[in-house]
């Protein structure tokens, strides 16, 4: 897997609200017992340790690093420092454990979920997203596993503190690993919300790819975005002319993928997946309509804004190496055809994740990773909600449930691209999504439990915590 982000979302789908009426105090000094501040009972948790606090209105914002063993089978074999961070809300609200899948955001964020229970959040970063890879790295300790364990010791050593139901959930890579999570670890979580989380069963069988893109959109469209792509094939001389002196103003280096015309024709190949990712079909409109007859910089600055020129450089892959080294081990990495475009314009096609990945870390591809998951969920899935886009390339091979899961749901929000969420569900599912969020929260009310349609979020919006986190690396990851 390594496709699609124009802003990369590490993803987080955080929709969320501000508290209700009585947050400025519900997040005061001292836990419920009237004895205890909230920051000495999790400095007081073995292993955990005080990076900085931020304030933030009606909360407490604690980022702190948490001792894990490099290996979980083996745990006297060395340890690593983590990056968590907490929301704290009141030891007396449920808590949602957030995953990104990659590194965490420092700044208070809230995500849906969060904002549906009204409660606390406490947010993982992947382990060997840096700071918390170890050293040295031993990249064998990067697996689904492993990182499931993170999760499962982080919890562990909270659940103390916040005694109340928990809900796991996460967008894109974040929602696969609280997938991966509930499988290894089922009897933790109270309850999983999983947006847009891509399920590659079969890393060789990708058809599903190429039949979403006959079809997303208007067919006005989708020729507007393959025009373009094919453009800048055919064009390939003078846009690379135009990215050697890009690439030199901004000192950009090919070392791992081997050369500039590699990463050149990723970037491109890249382009029609990155629109529908992150993109609405009333953005075709900025797309160059004849595509043929459009100057060099208008096909440049359209993959560029889109796809991002810097996404294949050395500079660009080195903070999401552990994403491709596991593309490349146990996730998968989907492959898709262009029909429209001659097959002499295409030297290398979708390259594997190998390629972004130095060559002194050793990958073996593990097949039966992926069925493992998908087939857990298939049969025993319970109390889990995957959310996922009409529009959104990753939503093309989504994680299905059968006869063994229970209270479970898989949803698709019309229209919506690849941050889908609950909100954007059409009504009667909107409704119980939030319902069922609520009640696996233990904080639905008897109306919400009689009549699911009631059910409405907890807290109010909250402009800035709220926010969604725009990267703007751009370059096709999950």
């Amino acid at each position: 897997m390594r496709k699609a982000l124009r802003w990369l979302l590490a993803l987080t789908v955080l929709i969320g609200t501000l508290g209700t009426a009585g947050a400025a105090t519900a997040a005061d000094a001292t836990g419920t017992d009237g004895t205890t501040d909230i920051k000495e009972r999790l400095l007081s948790i073995p292993g955990m340790s005080l990076v900085e606090e931020k304030p933030y209105t009606g909360y407490r914002f604690f980022v702190l690093n948490y001792t894990q063993p490099v290996d979980h089978r083996k745990p006297s074999k060395g340890t690593f420092q983590q990056r968590i961070t907490v929301l704290h809300k009141d030891v007396v609200r449920p808590t949602v454990f957030f995953t990104g899948g990659y590194n965490v955001s420092t700044t208070p964020r809230r995500s849906e979920p969060t904002q549906i229970v009204d409660g606390n959040q406490v947010s993982l970063e992947y382990r060997f997203f840096t700071p918390s890879r170890p050293s040295p790295a031993d990249w064998s300790k990067l697996d689904i596993w492993q990182a499931a364990s993170d999760q499962h010791r982080v919890f562990k050593a909270l659940k103390g503190v916040y005694g109340k139901k928990w809900i796991s959930t996460g967008g894109s890579k974040g929602g696969m690993t609280a997938t991966y999570y509930e499988r290894f670890y089922p009897r933790d979580m109270d309850g999983v919300v999983a947006y847009v989380a891509p399920n590659d069963v079969v890393n060789k069988e990708d058809s599903a790819y190429d039949r979403f893109f006959a079809r997303v959109g208007t067919k006005e469209c989708r020729d507007r975005l393959n025009g373009v792509q094919r453009e800048a094939l055919v064009r390939r001389e003078p846009l690379e002319k135009k990215y050697a002196a890009y690439a030199q103003d901004n000192g950009l280096t090919f070392k791992t993928i081997g050369s500039l015309d590699k990463a050149y024709e990723a970037t491109v190949l890249d382009y029609v997946w990155g629109f529908w990712q992150y993109s609405q079909l009333k953005d075709c409109d900025q797309i160059p309509a004849d595509a043929k007859n459009a100057t060099d910089d208008e096909i440049w600055d359209s993959v560029d804004t889109i796809a991002g020129f810097s996404a294949y450089a050395d500079q660009g892959l080195t903070t999401y190496t552990p994403y491709y080294y596991q593309a490349g081990t146990q996730l998968g990495a989907p492959t898709i055809g262009f029909p429209h475009i001659e097959k002499q314009y295409i030297r290398y096609g979708y390259q594997p994740p190998r390629n972004f990945v130095p060559r002194d870390i050793p990958m073996r591809f593990q097949p039966q990773a992926m069925r493992d998951v998908d087939t857990w969920v298939r049969h025993n899935a319970r109390h889990m909600l995957f959310v996922n886009g009409q529009n959104d390339p990753w939503s093309a091979e989504p994680f299905r449930l059968g006869k063994g899961a229970k209270d479970s749901y898989v949803f698709t929000a019309p229209g919506m691209n690849h941050g889908a969420n609950v909100a954007g569900l059409v009504p009667e599912q909107k409704a119980l999504a939030t319902a069922r969020i609520l009640d696996w929260a233990g904080v639905a009310t008897s109306a919400v439990q009689a009549d699911p349609q009631a059910a409405k979020p907890l807290a109010k919006f909250d402009a800035k915590l709220d926010k969604r986190d725009v990267q703007r690396e751009m370059t096709l990851r999950p």
